[in-house]
């Protein structure tokens, strides 16, 4: 039998995942559109539909926010690369960290884009996360690669170039999204499309890395 005050508990966890999830996706596009120093928590509380109080209580300030913002959506493009640790296959792998890339791009554009401005401004929030966190992940990816070259199942390529390689391509597509979509007579990717770009991204990806 359930107690009250453990359903009263329950009750304010989800309340509160709620306003949390509702104030990042709000900040993310916000974010995205007005950089750091044009955003303003009154218009992220606005976009939420939360009280702008709301927004400090769960973030403390607009610098905690921005942070969780973009860690969060860098947190999930690491995650992508974990079939490298569960596969052996190189191509299993490259393929599905390519194809999760690029449906992220596709289902968090702003998220992209808002990691693209940071990065064009110098990372001045995120220069101890990239230290600290993206510089071991990708070294750690790295290795993997490295292995399988030493191995002879991939040719021989410098593994940084190839991940900065990546990352452009499939980025390219949301934060470059409205030059795609002029050159699309100014409409977005159908469905379709997409999945052609997709297939084509890989394929180009796994060839370079000597995989047909």
């Amino acid at each position: 039998m359930n107690h009250p005050a453990d359903n009263e508990a329950a009750h304010k966890a989800g309340i509160r995942r709620e306003n949390v999830a509702k104030i990042l996706e709000a900040a993310e596009s916000v974010f995205a559109e007005k950089g750091f120093k044009g955003a303003s928590v009154g218009l992220i509380a606005d976009r939420a539909n939360v009280p702008k109080p709301n927004v400090y209580y769960y973030f403390g300030n607009k610098e905690e926010l921005y942070r969780r913002v973009i860690e969060d959506v860098c947190s999930i493009w690491l995650h992508a690369a974990d079939t490298f640790d569960a596969t052996d296959d190189p191509a299993t792998a490259i393929k599905k960290y390519v194809s999760s890339k690029m449906d992220l791009a596709r289902k968090r554009p702003n998220g992209s884009r808002l990691w693209a401005i940071e990065m064009a401004s110098g990372a001045p929030f995120l220069q101890d996360y990239l230290e600290n966190t993206v510089k071991p992940w990708l070294i750690s990816r790295e290795t993997v690669l490295q292995k399988w070259v030493d191995e002879g199942r991939l040719k021989p390529l410098n593994t940084r170039y190839f991940f900065y390689m990546i990352w452009a391509t499939t980025q390219n597509y949301a934060d470059f999204e409205a030059q795609i979509n002029i050159m699309n007579g100014g409409k977005p990717l159908s469905d379709q499309q997409f999945e052609e770009a997709k297939q084509s991204v890989t394929d180009m990806v796994l060839k370079s890395a000597g995989i047909s």
